[in-house]
């Protein structure tokens, strides 16, 4: 039997005080209601209406059991409802995890932009430089910046994020601009650390269509892309610097890009969140809010012929 059908049978019934009223109200026939009061009398070993012709009233265990059980059944009836309409209202909350640029630069104005048309989603926002677990730790929707993300989730790559090496005004006019990937070595240079493994990253470069890695004499090592940029315009040394970073100060004149022809598009920023039919709709609204701001945007990439005008190449 089953026992919840049954109790929201017995309630019904005993709130119209009659099994064709409770009937008409389940869509059903009053011989199915009777059946199933019939089968929770046996199932509880109790005896819960009087019966009659015209209509059936509570027996005294009836009325306890009714008193025991409707604020609970309404309060799950209310939950039920609650998570229905979830998927269609534009409220509660959406879980986003990104890298911490990520979520500085690109994800809050689109949040804010976000909220302003629908003010009642609220958005929980963990920054880290790690790849989340989206699963375990119950997020929504993830942001990757790097590689694209494994096949157990649903991914869609934005725009590219370029390795773009740059340094400030001031240090080329003293140590004048490398002409090559090999003169590189003889500069001071930044590198970023994989969190990870620890590692420092090699630079990389787009040279005949083929990737080529190559690791710097490093003045600095950082675990931060932002710090890592910050050093840069410190004037510590050259960098290669993710665009999403680079794009703002490139623009400003505060960096100038360096060996253009070589920057590499291999890696680009990623949205992904978990395989699920039954998505919220503030969910699902949200991701397709960001691909249609953010997918293809040359607001954080620089495209080709721009930076060669930044490095004063005619292109």
């Amino acid at each position: 039997m089953d026992e919840l059908r049954a109790v929201a049978t017995f309630v019904r019934a005993a709130e119209l005080g009659s099994f064709n009223r409770a009937a008409e109200a389940q869509s059903t026939t009053p011989q199915a209601v009777s059946k199933t009061i019939r089968q929770l009398e046996q199932h509880l070993g109790v005896r819960l209406f009087h019966r009659s012709t015209r209509k059936s009233t509570l027996t005294e265990e009836g009325q306890r059991l009714l008193e025991s059980v409707k604020p609970g059944l309404d309060g799950l009836v209310g939950a039920l409802s609650k998570a229905r309409s979830a998927a269609q209202d534009d409220q509660g909350v959406v879980r986003i995890t990104a890298p911490g640029a990520v979520g500085r630069k690109v994800l809050m104005p689109l949040l804010a932009e976000f909220q302003q048309r629908y003010p009642l989603i609220q958005f929980e926002l963990l920054l880290s430089e790690g790849f989340s677990d989206i699963v375990d730790e119950r997020i929504d929707v993830g942001f990757r910046a790097g590689n694209p993300p494994d096949l157990q989730v649903i991914g869609r790559m934005l725009f590219p994020v370029q390795q773009i090496v740059c340094a400030t005004p001031a240090y080329l006019a003293q140590h004048g601009a490398p002409g090559s990937i090999a003169e590189l070595q003889s500069h001071r240079c930044t590198a970023y650390r994989q969190p990870g493994s620890g590692r420092a990253m090699p630079w990389e470069f787009e040279v005949d269509g083929s990737t080529v890695f190559q690791h710097m004499p490093t003045v600095l090592c950082s675990n931060d892309p932002e710090a890592d940029m910050h050093a840069v315009l410190a004037g510590m040394g050259i960098g290669q610097v993710d665009s999403i970073n680079a794009a703002a100060p490139l623009r400003s004149g505060e960096l100038v890009p360096l060996l253009v022809s070589t920057v590499s598009e291999r890696m680009g920023l990623h949205l992904y969140y978990p395989q699920r039919a039954d998505m919220p709709g503030r969910v699902r609204r949200f991701i397709d809010f960001a691909v249609e701001r953010l997918q293809g945007s040359t607001v954080f990439s620089v495209p080709g012929a721009e930076l060669a005008g930044y490095a004063g190449i005619a292109r």
